[in-house]
């Protein structure tokens, strides 16, 4: 299950994605309401983790951005803003449950686990485009058009999921790289380059008329040939 922190103390976010993972949780992390919007509108999210005091856009915004937007991702709101108007607030825009800091390792959990309990219930399990369709559980990228399958590893997972998700649209390569590894460095843009090389040999395997068409110094692109 992959969570996103929306945090901007850095140690607090960081402590926090070492609390997920030792309970097997992949967790992302976001420092600012911009960056943390961006993230959490990607759609690869099990749920969120958001702080209300965010520079340059607040929890709440993220929150209407979100509800407004049709996602349905759990969020579990964590502030130091404990007051009864703030939590009343936050739960009417669409929030899953208000945790006021500071907070205890088994509380997050047990709250975190509880908002994607609804989670299990029934939800999209193929994402499509053109002849292209994945199979978010068994990882099976298909074309409907040869009939063809294959089996995608996790990184190409992560980056056909995120393709699909927002079709012919433009994505960065920081954007990419930041979504599906976590963090940006140069050495994640080397491998960005090796997993789309997999990734489009795949595509091209199984004859699909989808493209992974790249838009130079700028990024990457899902389109259909026609």
């Amino acid at each position: 299950m992959r969570i996103l922190i929306v945090e901007d103390e850095k140690p607090l976010s960081a402590a926090i994605c070492r609390m997920l993972e030792q309970e097997h949780y992949s967790a992302d992390a976001a420092y600012t309401g911009p960056d943390g919007l961006d993230s959490a509108l990607s759609g690869i999210y099990d749920a969120i983790i958001l702080d209300v005091m965010l520079p340059g856009m607040d929890g709440f915004a993220i929150l209407d951005e979100l509800r407004r937007g049709g996602i349905d991702v759990p969020v579990l709101m964590l502030t130091a803003r404990g007051s009864l108007d703030d939590r009343v607030r936050g739960l009417n825009m669409g929030a899953d449950y208000y945790l006021p800091k500071p907070f205890e390792r088994s509380e997050l959990t047990a709250c975190l686990n509880a908002i994607t309990r609804r989670k299990s219930a029934p939800q999209v399990q193929e994402l499509s485009f053109g002849d292209l369709t994945l199979d978010r559980e068994t990882a099976q990228l298909k074309c409907t058009a040869t009939g063809k399958s294959v089996n995608l590893g996790a990184k190409e997972y992560h980056l056909m999921e995120l393709f699909l998700r927002n079709p012919r649209q433009l994505l960065p390569r920081e954007s990419i790289v930041e979504r599906v590894w976590g963090f940006d460095n140069e050495a994640e843009y080397n491998n960005l380059s090796v997993y789309l090389t997999f990734l489009r040999r795949k595509i091209a395997f199984i004859g699909s008329s989808v493209e992974i068409k790249a838009s130079r110094g700028l990024g990457y692109m899902l389109e259909e040939n026609t």
